[in-house]
């Protein structure tokens, strides 16, 4: 696995190569901004980059926004500064974890494999655009669900959110607090009785286009389900 350190310091960079060598990883060193995107675009397998901010000709906020067009990948950014606002301005900038120097080489690689573990499960976690449930097509990108027929299904938006969590994960039971903090995105207080009554129309709905399959099942006490065999 790759990872892509850049600083214009030349003792940092190669005392992070040793330990990056050490924890099994190949680690691709930059001296500037410019070397950094050139290694970038050559190397589509970085898995994480390691970037400090205060580099001549080509700041490492710079080379962050540059690098952010193309990818989402983890990207841990060192730096002198330590005030609250410089570190505000590299998360808000696109960077997901943010170091001082000068820093611990071993805590520095704590961060690095936390960063790697969460992007790895953030992959795993992505679902398809496409999912076949029963009889029915349901599609992410464009929103719709339809029959084997191609007959549109119409469900409001809140209805194809329920609808496409509980068929990315089958067999799942997910409770009414799950559906309305990941569908509605907000802290459940009161939802159950509001879940309930989306999940019963998005029931009838389905219920009708599919002759009468019961796509979504209850487990009383529980929570609701997309039962797969």
């Amino acid at each position: 696995m790759k990872i892509l350190v850049v600083d214009d310091d030349q003792e940092i960079a190669e005392l992070l190569e040793i330990y990056l060598k050490n924890e099994g990883y190949e680690a691709l060193i930059a001296k500037d901004g410019k070397e950094a995107l050139s290694k970038f675009n050559t190397n589509p397998d970085i898995a994480l980059m390691v970037l400090d901010i205060m580099m001549p000709n080509m700041t490492g906020f710079d080379v962050l926004k540059e690098v952010r067009k193309d990818t989402h990948m983890p990207i841990l950014m060192l730096s002198a500064k330590s005030s609250d606002m410089d570190k505000i301005q590299g998360l808000i900038s696109g960077a997901d974890d943010y170091v001082t120097k000068p820093f611990n080489p071993l805590e520095v690689m704590a961060r690095i494999r936390s960063l790697i573990r969460r992007s790895q499960n953030a992959v795993q976690e992505q679902k398809p655009d496409v999912l076949n449930v029963a009889s029915l097509v349901i599609n992410k990108d464009s929103h719709d669900v339809k029959t084997a027929s191609g007959e549109l299904v119409n469900l409001t938006a809140l209805e194809f959110g329920i609808l496409y969590l509980l068929a990315s994960h089958p067999n799942r039971v997910f409770s009414a607090d799950d559906i309305f903090e990941r569908v509605w995105q907000q802290e459940s207080v009161v939802s159950a009785k509001t879940v309930m009554v989306h999940v019963s129309h998005l029931r009838d709905k389905l219920e009708e286009a599919t002759n009468g399959d019961q796509v979504i099942q209850t487990v009383w006490g529980v929570g609701y389900k997309i039962e797969v065999n």
